[in-house]
């Protein structure tokens, strides 16, 4: 249905709708009870779906362009652009909604969990750090560096094995870990120390690469197998903070970022059509942007669907806040 002044929400109440739907994970049968009993408003679940899908469509130059732009575009230290994943069910078909996250933006995209995807997002000229997983999608960027509470949490459970060898390789990693975590905000309160920082640990580190080239074909233990290649596969983006300690040391920022969307992934089982994930990324995209920028994003969406009712471009994010 095309934009136009013509339907039966205004544009506060669209807004109003999708905070019901996005933010507060309420269903359209929900919402429609909610503004019946709450605002005396009778509008039927097709109304509902139809006001939320207007706002997506609204929006979508917005996140096509601005948001996505800031995200490809982050040029200064210490924010990086982030990444993470998660499962994302369409109607029993199994996507992933993907979370790319700056300073001052985030995107949500739900797809095939492929190279592509980080491609399609982060374009051919991506030159900035990307903070992500191990998953192998990101290994095609050439200025990356993984999160180290992944890595905690694998060598802290190796530590707590039954095993012998698990027990061992876990503390050793988690020595290495904890020193170059605190090597890193000693560097962080006194620029002096930053000064060859990784030469002085370069000895701790060949160590640790030593044994993870012995333990990954030869662990008997699969897990202590599996987290030495990990190190391997990913060996020097661990240790860029060595380099540049004024970056992050893990991904939170992208976790929480999925966190909201997750619990709403878990009561509303996902979503049930292509338009309606395309919907439901849309907006959320545009929800999160706003909070980053300290703007509310319910009065953003109502003007954008005023303005883009009346046939005008949408209006410019917010500038953030400071």
């Amino acid at each position: 249905m095309a934009l136009s002044e013509w339907h039966l929400a205004g544009p506060s109440s669209v807004a109003f709708i999708c905070a019901l739907s996005q933010r507060m994970r309420l269903s359209r049968a929900r919402v429609q009870e909610f503004l019946a009993d709450w605002l005396g408003l009778s509008l039927s679940t097709a109304t509902i779906n139809q006001c939320v899908h207007e706002a997506a469509r609204a929006l979508e130059p917005v996140v096509e362009q601005e948001i996505l732009e800031s995200v490809r575009n982050v040029e200064l230290l210490p924010a990086p652009t982030r990444a993470d994943e998660t499962a994302w069910k369409e109607h029993g078909r199994v996507l992933w909604l993907w979370v790319f996250t700056c300073a001052t933006a985030t995107l949500f995209i739900v797809g095939r969990r492929t190279r592509a995807m980080v491609q399609h997002v982060l374009g051919e000229h991506f030159r900035n750090w990307l903070m992500s997983d191990g998953y192998g999608a990101y290994r095609d960027q050439d200025q990356r560096l993984r999160c180290f509470a992944h890595l905690l949490r694998k060598a802290h459970g190796l530590e707590e094995s039954l095993d012998a060898q698990a027990q061992q390789f876990g503390r050793h990693v988690l020595d290495v870990l904890e020193t170059v975590i605190a090597a890193v905000y000693d560097a962080r309160g006194d620029p002096a120390q930053a000064e060859g920082l990784r030469a002085r640990h370069a000895p701790l580190l060949n160590a640790l690469l030593e044994a993870c080239r012995a333990l990954a074909t030869d662990g008997v233990h699969q897990k202590t197998r599996a987290l030495a290649r990990e190190l391997l596969n990913d060996w020097g983006t661990f240790w860029v903070v060595l380099d540049y300690p004024e970056l992050p040391l893990t991904n939170n920022v992208a976790e929480r970022a999925l966190r909201h969307w997750v619990i709403a992934r878990r009561i509303g089982m996902g979503t049930r059509t292509p338009q309606g994930t395309r919907a439901f990324a849309l907006l959320a995209s545009r929800i999160e942007t706003c909070r980053k920028r300290g703007a509310s994003p319910w009065s953003y969406i109502a003007e954008v669907v005023r303005q883009r009712r009346r046939g005008l471009p949408a209006p410019p994010l917010p500038m953030p806040a400071g």
